[in-house]
């Protein structure tokens, strides 16, 4: 099942206070990045991050975007807009910049 064009845009509304935020369709799903950097994506309608030792404290449950894949921290607090961009924050600083 693919992720609906609705879902994908109530996620980037919600995320629309991160200016940097950039989206990417993907095999009917879509990748999330922050600044340039990957940080998750829309899986069937779920928002799926990068596990880092900094979102750990979210206590976020596990889920597997798509068959063969590794396990993502899901994302199902959507509604409340300053949490959900303080995770993707938290997130965003665990994870190792790009190299040049």
């Amino acid at each position: 099942m693919a992720t609906s064009k609705e879902f994908r845009d109530f996620v980037l509304e919600q995320l629309s206070g991160l200016k940097e935020i950039t989206c990417r369709p993907m095999m009917g799903e879509y990748l999330l990045y922050y600044n340039g950097l990957l940080f998750g994506g829309i899986y069937d309608d779920r928002l799926l991050i990068k596990k880092t030792p900094t979102n750990q404290k979210f206590e976020l449950e596990d889920q597997i975007p798509y068959n063969g894949a590794k396990p993502m921290a899901c994302v199902q607090n959507l509604d409340h807009q300053e949490y959900l961009q303080e995770v993707i924050l938290e997130t965003c600083q665990g994870l190792p910049t790009k190299k040049k």
